[in-house]
């Protein structure tokens, strides 16, 4: 059975830094304007609030550093509690983004954001890659002053985990037939970014139709 939602489904991923976030509250604006009912649920937060209740976690950062089967079980009950709210709200006219991370750099080693428990629950239609020059990526980290990325601020390392984000997104798309599309992410400019990935759902719509 093809995994689908009904209403348009589409997970933007990007390493720490890349300005994922920045570019999807620039999407949202321009949708607001042209009339899109756009809803954008991250998934971190689902995982860090059924962490945080769990008394796990106090801090988002620390999601990474818990044992690696410990986010296993957080992230399959992430997921579904993010579907579930959306299929609550959300009808096929709505178009739904999903801000996570295709890779995490963990104590133990990367580890998929997108496994496939986690996708095949998610269902997305594409997975985005956003990018950033390396250097861009760095300046951003150390300008979040609300993150703790002191142990991602390695330019080799943002590149190494530069490729893996695009592997992982292709691994997790194979699971469930979506598509991947990687935009890249100005500095200075994120609307650029947010409007390649506003033109990606018009062709989804148009593959739909």
């Amino acid at each position: 059975m093809v995994c689908r939602n009904e209403f348009l489904t589409i997970v933007v991923t990007g390493i720490p830094g890349v300005g994922k976030t920045t570019v999807l509250r620039h999407l949202a604006s321009i949708a607001e304007r042209e009339g899109l009912k756009v809803h954008i649920y991250n998934f971190g937060n689902f995982m860090f609030k059924e962490a945080k209740a769990l008394g796990l976690v106090s801090h988002r950062d620390e999601l990474r550093k818990l044992p690696l089967r410990v986010q296993l079980l957080l992230q399959e009950k992430a997921a579904k509690l993010l579907i579930e709210e959306a299929s609550s709200r959300l009808t096929s006219d709505d178009i739904l983004f999903i801000d996570t991370h295709a890779i995490i750099l963990t104590p133990s080693g990367f580890w998929p954001g997108l496994p496939v428990h986690v996708v095949k629950v998610l269902c997305p239609d594409s997975i985005v890659v956003v990018e950033s020059p390396p250097e861009d990526i760095i300046k951003r980290q150390a300008k979040d002053v609300t993150r703790d990325r002191s142990d991602l601020g390695d330019i080799e390392l943002v590149k190494l985990m530069l490729e893996y984000a695009k592997i992982a997104a292709f691994s997790s798309a194979t699971a469930v037939g979506a598509t991947v599309y990687i935009v890249q992410n100005i500095e200075g400019d994120p609307s650029i970014a947010a409007r390649e990935i506003l033109k990606l759902v018009e062709k989804l719509k148009g593959l739909k139709s």
